[in-house]
């Protein structure tokens, strides 16, 4: 069935479901190829907006307010389409299809324990990104639920590279709540890479964490809390590495037409052409053309 055979209501939900689907870095992209497909400005503007408001928010899209990083995600939405800042004290909307801030307002903010808390541990947490992430960005956020404090630790980096065919995102997400001696951290990470040069591969993988922390005074909670996202995120990147070589060796054998041992060592073709004295140019030509190949899945 094409479009032009559904209803608006039809042809509203497949377009902002197709705009959903778009891998982090690719959203505008996307909405481009389906401008071409729909002809219908208004109907798209609209899908972009709803669509676009929700990729910020799965993708925690960083922001610069004031130059400080700002991380959008669901937990500093305030409804109407306008997301929070705690370190500038500004509601915002932001156009995701334009890049452009928009509706700016100040905010208030409540100075209490649990303020002056976030702060200590947005110090604590930039220092760990700064030292790990090339271009990373961190942001925490607070939020009361029933009477509770909870804060929100948020940590980004990314790498687009549209032109090079792949594209990449990092993000975690750590969130305890405000108690007196204990508190439980409850953590999640995720990767997500897409490769489109020669074939059209999608890579998702995350992880669930749960620790507990003691809790003795700010300046201690927040040291203790960055060393442990810095040791479960290490830990994370290491079986990620594992895992994906082991995915690697894998594919190589499954690809090979017989179950070849995979060394990964380098193989001396001028020792091998010496001493068997190849000088027949058929088969020097064959043998020079077996190690571009073999070379390529060795290494």
């Amino acid at each position: 069935m094409t479009l032009s055979v559904l209803s608006r209501k039809d042809k509203e939900r497949v377009i902002r479901r197709l705009l959903l689907q778009a891998p982090p870095g690719e959203f505008v992209n996307a909405f481009d190829d389906l401008c071409l497909l729909i002809r219908d400005e208004k109907l798209m503007h609209h899908q972009g907006e709803c669509a676009g408001h929700q990729h910020c928010q799965k993708y925690s899209i960083p922001l610069c307010i004031d130059g400080n990083p700002v991380l959008l995600s669901h937990h500093n939405v305030m409804g109407d389409y306008r997301f929070f800042d705690h370190q500038s004290k500004l509601s915002f909307k932001y156009d995701l299809l334009q890049n452009q801030l928009k509706d700016i307002q100040s905010h208030g903010v409540i100075r209490n324990e649990t303020e002056y808390l976030r702060v200590v541990v947005l110090c604590a947490l930039k220092l760990y990104v700064n030292d790990h992430y090339p271009k990373g960005n961190c942001n925490v956020l607070r939020k009361t639920v029933k009477s509770k404090e909870y804060l929100i630790a948020c940590i980004e980096d990314h790498n687009y590279e549209t032109g090079e065919c792949w594209n990449g995102l990092w993000k975690s997400k750590w969130i305890f709540q405000v108690n007196p001696f204990l508190t439980q951290v409850t953590g999640r990470i995720f990767v997500q890479a897409h490769f489109f040069r020669c074939v059209n591969l999608h890579i998702e993988i995350s992880k669930d964490l749960k620790e507990s922390l003691e809790i003795v005074n700010q300046a201690q909670l927040a040291l203790s809390f960055a060393r442990l996202v810095e040791e479960q995120e290490n830990k994370f990147q290491a079986a990620v590495l594992e895992e994906l070589q082991e995915l690697s060796n894998e594919a190589l054998r499954k690809i090979l037409r017989r179950d070849l041992p995979v060394t990964r060592t380098l193989i001396d073709w001028q020792r091998i052409l010496s001493d068997l004295n190849l000088v027949m140019y058929p088969k020097l030509g064959y043998v020079i053309y077996s190690r571009s190949v073999l070379c390529n899945w060795i290494i």
